[in-house]
C-alpha cells in the first residue's frame, strides 16, 4: 500500500508537472472528467497535449517558476502531481516544493484512485502497454466493463484513458521505472517479462529482479499472478502462460491467412482452436494468451474473450501500420530495448520474408545504449539498411564514448548510416524503400507523418 494516504476530494485543483506524458495525461483526463480544475506544464507541445487542451485542460510549455497560473496558486486547494522524469532544477517544481504544496508522484495517486476497485496490474519489461491495452479492450467490450489508465493510446478507444461509471475493474500499467509499481496493490496482475532494464535506476539485474519480487508480494493473496513461464516470481495463486513453451495456458500453431492472424490456445481445461488475434507476431500472441488466462479467472466467457481478441486494433506506435499497399509498407513501433527490437524485426520478417527492410532507429538514453550496446548492434544488424538517429537523452547527460556513431561501428551491416531526422526523411524520399520501419521511444514519432507523406 502507498505509504501516505490522504483525501483527494479535499482538492479542487490538480496541477501536473509533465502533463504531456502518456501516463500523466491519462490521470489528467480522469480528474478533468470528474469535474476538477486541471492544468499543468510540459516541455514541448505534442499532438497529445493539443488534445488535452481541446478537452478543456490548461496546458503551457514555458517553465513559469513561481508565476504558475493564479488559479493554481492556492496550496490548500491544489494537488500537484509530478513524474520522476522531470528535472530537479525545473523552476516550477522548486517553487511548488519550497512553498509547501502537496506533491505526489503519479504512481501514488494511481494507487489511491484504484484501491476502491478491483485493480488489475500489467507489469513487465516488454509488452506491458500492448497487454494492458488488450486486457482493457477485452473487458470494456464484455459484460464486465472497466476503467483503465494506459501507457499508450488505444487505437480502439483513441485514448489512453477508458472510463465506465461504476465498473468493478480498473486496469493499470504497472511501471517498474523508479519502482513506481510498488505503489500499487492490485487484486491480480499479468507479468510479461523481467529482462533487465533501467539499470541507471536499479544498478544491476539482481536488484532489478528484486523489484519485481517485491511487486509480486503486493498482489492480493486472494487474487492471481499470471506470469510468463520464463518469469521467476511466486504467488499463492500463480498461472503460467507462453506461446510455444508450455504453461497452464499456451498458444501454438500460428497462421497468417487473408490478412488475419490465428493461433490455437490451450487453456487449463480445453483447447480453443483458431483464435483470431488482432496483432501479428509471436510476442503479441503471448500477450494475448496472458490476457486469456486472467480474463477466464475473472469470469469472462470464451465468446467474450474471442471477440475482444479479434476486434483489438492495437496501440499507437506498437506495430502500427501507416502505409500498406503494393508500392510501400511503413510500420512504426515504440521498441527501445534490444529484446523488443528483435521481436519487432522478427515479426516483420515473418510477414514479409522476401522484402528488404529499411529501418530508422533512435536510441533512447545514453545509459541504456551503454548497458545493452552489443545486444543493440546484434538486433539492428538483422535489417538490410539501418539508419541511426542521434541518441535521445531524455533525463540524462551524455556519456563519453556512447554515441550513435559508436553503435553504428558495431553493427555488422553493409548498408548503415547515422543521419539527422531531416536527412533520414530525405533519404526515404529519394530511395522510396518498399518496406520501411521506424523504431524508438524518444521523439522519433515527430517524423512519422513526414515519412508517410514522402512514401505516399
Amino acid at each position: 500500500m502507498p505509504t501516505t494516504r490522504f483525501d483527494i476530494s479535499l482538492y479542487k485543483n490538480i496541477y501536473f508537472l509533465g502533463i504531456g506524458g502518456i501516463g500523466m495525461s491519462s490521470l489528467a483526463r480522469y480528474f478533468n472528467q470528474n469535474g476538477l480544475n486541471v492544468g499543468g506544464y510540459d516541455k514541448t507541445s505534442t499532438p497529445l497535449t493539443t488534445i488535452l487542451s481541446e478537452e478543456g485542460i490548461k496546458v503551457h510549455f514555458e517553465d513559469l517558476g513561481e508565476n504558475i497560473p493564479s488559479e493554481f496558486q492556492s496550496k490548500e486547494n491544489t494537488l500537484v502531481i509530478y513524474t520522476p522524469a522531470i528535472p530537479a532544477k525545473l523552476g516550477e517544481f522548486i517553487f511548488l516544493k519550497d512553498t509547501g504544496f502537496t506533491l505526489k508522484k503519479r504512481a501514488e495517486i494511481l494507487g489511491i484512485i484504484t484501491e476502491n476497485s478491483i485493480g488489475l496490474g500489467v507489469a513487465g519489461t516488454h509488452g506491458k502497454t500492448t497487454t494492458s491495452t488488450l486486457l482493457a479492450h477485452i473487458l470494456d467490450q464484455s459484460s464486465k466493463k472497466c476503467n483503465a489508465f494506459l501507457g499508450g493510446i488505444s487505437t480502439n478507444a483513441n485514448s489512453n484513458f477508458i472510463s465506465t461509471i461504476d465498473a468493478e475493474f480498473t486496469v493499470v500499467e504497472a511501471d517498474e521505472f523508479d519502482r513506481s509499481f510498488l505503489q500499487l496493490s492490485p487484486f491480480a496482475s499479468i507479468v510479461t517479462t523481467t529482462d533487465a532494464d533501467h539499470l541507471d535506476i536499479y544498478g544491476d539485474s539482481n536488484t532489478f529482479l528484486e523489484g519485481f519480487k517485491q511487486y509480486a508480494k503486493k498482489i492480493d493473496p486472494a487474487g492471481f499472478l499470471v506470469r510468463h513461464v520464463d518469469v521467476d516470481l511466486s504467488h499463492p495463486n500463480t498461472i503460467t502462460y507462453s506461446f510455444g513453451k508450455g504453461g497452464d495456458y499456451f498458444g501454438n500453431n500460428a497462421v497468417f491467412r487473408d490478412g488475419k492472424y490465428f493461433i490455437d490456445i490451450q487453456t487449463e481445461s480445453s483447447l480453443w482452436p483458431k483464435v483470431e488475434i488482432g496483432l501479428p507476431g509471436e510476442h503479441n500472441a503471448e500477450n494475448a494468451v496472458g490476457c486469456v488466462a486472467l480474463c477466464q479467472k475473472l469470469g469472462l466467457t470464451e465468446n467474450e474473450i474471442r471477440l475482444g481478441l479479434a476486434t483489438f486494433k492495437g496501440v499507437k506506435r506498437r506495430f502500427e501500420y501507416h502505409l500498406k499497399n503494393q508500392n510501400s509498407i511503413y510500420i512504426d513501433d515504440y521498441a527501445h530495448h534490444p529484446t523488443e527490437i528483435g521481436a519487432f524485426i522478427n515479426a516483420v520478417k515473418k510477414l514479409y520474408p522476401s522484402t528488404e527492410i529499411t529501418a530508422i532507429f533512435q536510441p533512447h538514453l545514453f545509459s541504456r545504449t551503454r548497458d545493452f550496446f552489443n545486444e543493440f548492434a546484434e538486433e539492428l544488424g538483422k535489417v538490410d539498411t539501418i539508419i541511426l538517429l542521434p541518441i535521445y537523452p531524455a533525463r540524462e547527460e551524455p556519456i563519453e564514448g556512447i554515441t550513435s556513431n559508436a553503435l553504428l561501428d558495431a553493427i555488422k551491416s553493409e548498408s548503415k548510416m547515422v543521419l539527422q531526422p531531416e536527412e533520414a526523411i530525405n533519404y526515404i524520399k529519394n530511395k522510396k524503400p518498399q518496406l520501411t520501419i521506424t523504431i524508438g521511444a524518444g521523439d522519433i514519432d515527430k517524423i512519422v507523418c513526414e515519412i508517410k507523406s514522402v512514401l505516399t
